[in-house]
């Protein structure tokens, strides 16, 4: 038996801890509200994030952050991007010694334009850091909750890590392959929200799978030629934090990011549809981090820039359509010279 923290009490954090104390470990999942923490330890459910659901009486769940980690040999970091830093400048507070991190977020910074173990690396005191795992493949929380059978990947620099998460999560319904390309997994489940926002924008204006396949196999080009000038391995982006959480993400209504676009695509505002949605929808700040990424690489990625056209500079979903379809002509092929 294990102990440890799950940090985030969102749907993604919620379904992982509670995979982790299905699989026997000591498990304490951390909130920053009272009252969530509350309702998990107490009432075993999280209604916000999914209801339903019925949580293990195993798991508990504070909001103090220095009990939550106290004595804990790994912590699975489940916040929002945008919290990441913070939550690792307190933990410099108060952990005593050092532990396995593993990461499940899925987003660039945008402006520095860091991965998110890039983040956790700056951020955390290398006493307390043994090594940063990250966590991702194609996985709705809503799915994994009710025990329905999910694949993902572990990537990390150190492979003895990456299989001690893998031990961790692993059992009859949650499989867990390793890899050891943090970066193609990084940028893969960062990426793959932006496609999936776009795939709700072709849902609303009414388009059909026609339009959706093209955009999901364009996409993920977009995502290997970044990944690739990244220093990804092409190869990674065929497997499962690649074109597995392309497709689950581009395709499912659990997607976040793709009833946001969806919403987009009907004619919302961006602010009417953050307001509406209640969660962080990833897609919208990671947009405009891989926007800056292509000028800073030179690298063309025309979906994204139209959506980062729709997101922050305030023009029509159909216009943007409109100027895709009609790009001069190309080889398909082309795309692929560079990967190998």
């Amino acid at each position: 038996m294990t102990k440890v923290a799950v940090l985030g009490a969102g749907s993604w954090g919620t379904a992982l801890a509670a995979v982790l104390a299905s699989n026997g470990h000591d498990c304490t999942l951390w909130s920053r509200r009272t009252e969530q923490a509350e309702e998990i330890a107490e009432k075993h459910t999280n209604e916000q994030y999914l209801p339903g659901a019925v949580l293990p009486d195993t798991l508990k769940a504070d909001h103090n952050l220095a009990r939550a980690v106290s004595g804990a040999s790994i912590i699975v970091m489940a916040v929002p991007t945008k919290g990441i830093r913070k939550v690792c400048r307190d933990l410099n507070s108060v952990l005593e010694g050092p532990v396995l991190f593993a990461h499940v977020s899925k987003g660039i910074e945008p402006d520095t334009h860091k991965r998110i173990s890039e983040v956790m690396e700056e951020e955390l005191d290398r006493e307390i850091c043994q090594g940063i795992v990250v966590l991702s493949g194609p996985s709705h929380a809503e799915e994994v909750i009710r025990n329905q059978p999910t694949t993902v990947t572990v990537a990390a620099k150190n492979t003895e890590h990456a299989r001690r998460v893998q031990d961790l999560f692993m059992n009859q319904s949650f499989r867990v392959y390793t890899n050891d390309d943090v970066v193609g997994v990084e940028i893969g489940g960062a990426l793959k929200n932006i496609i999936a926002l776009a795939a709700g924008v072709t849902d609303g204006l009414g388009y059909g799978d026609n339009a959706k396949a093209a955009l999901i196999t364009r996409g993920l080009a977009e995502i290997t030629r970044l990944g690739v000038a990244m220093g990804a391995n092409p190869l990674t982006f065929s497997g499962l934090s690649g074109l597995g959480d392309l497709i689950v993400t581009c395709t499912s209504v659990h997607s976040r990011n793709w009833r946001a676009g969806n919403m987009l695509g009907k004619g919302k505002s961006l602010d009417e549809v953050l307001d509406s949605m209640g969660m962080v929808v990833e897609g919208v700040r990671t947009t405009k981090a891989a926007h800056q990424l292509s000028k800073e690489c030179g690298v063309p990625m025309p979906i994204t820039e139209a959506l980062y056209a729709v997101l922050f500079e305030g023009q029509k979903p159909i216009d943007r359509v409109e100027l895709l379809m009609g790009r001069m002509k190309k080889n398909e092929t082309e795309d692929l010279a560079g990967w190998s």
